[in-house]
């Protein structure tokens, strides 16, 4: 049995590509068993670059430690062996278009009827009700609709006209979170009720739910002088001696934080400079007041130096990194917070570690990723099926696998 604080829970796992398999990679990764239904045409992630000649590393990152069984839910057959591990199941996740399920008889109200227990969460772009539920989601689309478009090309200098979009998938990786946290509270309510209940999760709700600044948009409130805390002089990036590019965490002309740079600079004359008594003469000349600190910077021999004082003045920088410097970094191997995993090709794919620790339980590797179907006779007969019953229904084509040896 894994270890974690969700081991002896069961989850089956009938999502793909991104939103749902990072919800239940969470969940697997705090110790629960997750059993990934798989349909023969497989889950498009797999084909994602890049990949070795047996799958690919973004689907390694998001299914590592999953047991894997292929199902052609249009069989009967394959619907009753879902309905069966349904049945067992404490946890359900789902990503599909909303309805999709029920075609197929595996939607909530028909798996409630034999399983009251079970926490069943849908995943999908506007929710399940609604005027827009029919619609297909992906993240490039919700955060056009959502507003973190818009908020991202303005912030970016850019305009529509740009073809600029966030490359990372914040609305899948955000709902899949906040699906795992919708799941956590109600497996909570189920150990005082004892029974599960339906969460429906949306990405776009979810993206309001993350920006902390959609109180500002919508109160209409005039900000007067006082720069947006999302301007170009937020967060501004400099030069250190050694060449290293840094940026320090607020702005260099807020009322709030311009008296911490006079503080760690120790320039309490600026305070008086006709160029800098408001946030907007410091907009004005924040070119000035850009090379006053820049030149101060350089004054330092070492970034701890550098940190020392700036900390003193309650001010916190960053170096700027890539992926690879930072997973090489001292503090990356004190947390473990990469893990090597078994690509299945002879090689080693290096992906996120996890993200807590926990005083009382211990976290187990993440485990090998799957092929399609290299569980099925596993799990089947964990269900009390015999090896007769399984030969019959791969022959039938109702469980189908990739190659893999020991498979079925």
């Amino acid at each position: 049995m894994p270890n974690g604080p969700l081991s002896g829970l069961t989850v089956v796992d009938f999502s793909r590509v991104l939103a749902g398999p990072h919800c239940a990679k969470t969940l697997h990764d705090l110790g629960a068993d997750v059993i990934k239904i798989e349909p023969p045409r497989p889950d498009i992630s797999r084909a994602a670059l890049p990949k070795n000649d047996t799958m690919s590393y973004y689907y390694i990152q998001q299914n590592s430690g999953k047991r894997n069984v292929s199902l052609d839910l249009n069989h009967p057959e394959a619907c009753d062996i879902a309905m069966k591990l349904c049945e067992q199941a404490d946890v359900i996740v789902e990503n599909f278009r909303a309805g999709t399920l029920a075609f197929f008889g595996l939607d909530y109200e028909s798996v409630r009827k034999i399983n009251p227990r079970v926490v069943y969460a849908s995943i999908s772009g506007y929710g399940q009700g609604g005027p827009l539920s029919h619609r297909a989601a992906y993240a490039p689309t919700v955060h056009a609709e959502s507003g973190f478009t818009s908020t991202l090309l303005s912030h970016l200098g850019a305009d529509l006209t740009s073809d600029r979009h966030d490359p990372y998938s914040h609305a899948d990786i955000y709902t899949g979170l906040e699906a795992t946290i919708g799941i956590l509270a109600a497996l909570h309510k189920r150990e005082r009720t004892g029974e599960g209940q339906y969460v429906d999760v949306a990405m776009a709700a979810t993206m309001l739910a993350i920006n902390e600044r959609v109180h500002v948009d919508l109160s209409g409130v005039d900000l007067g002088s006082e720069p947006p805390a999302l301007g170009p002089s937020y967060s501004p990036f400099f030069t250190t001696v050694g060449g290293e590019k840094i940026t320090i965490a607020t702005s260099v002309v807020s009322s709030l934080s311009f008296p911490l740079y006079l503080a760690a600079m120790r320039r309490a004359d600026l305070a008086s400079d006709r160029r800098f008594l408001t946030p907007e003469l410091r907009q004005q000349n924040i070119v000035a007041f850009y090379k006053i600190v820049q030149d101060w910077i350089l004054t330092f021999d070492s970034l701890e130096t550098l940190n020392a004082q700036l900390d003193e003045a309650k001010l916190a920088f960053g170096v700027v990194r890539d992926i690879r410097e930072f997973a090489a970094s001292e503090w990356a191997g004190w947390w473990s917070a990469i893990e090597e995993v078994d690509d299945r090709a002879g090689g080693v794919a290096r992906i996120p570690g996890k993200p807590w620790k926990f005083s009382a339980d211990s976290l187990d590797h993440p485990g090998l990723p799957a092929f399609r179907g290299e569980h099925n006779r596993e799990v089947l007969l964990e269900l009390g099926l015999d090896e007769g019953q399984i030969a019959d229904l791969v022959a039938r084509g109702v469980m189908t696998s990739d190659r893999v040896p020991g498979a079925q």
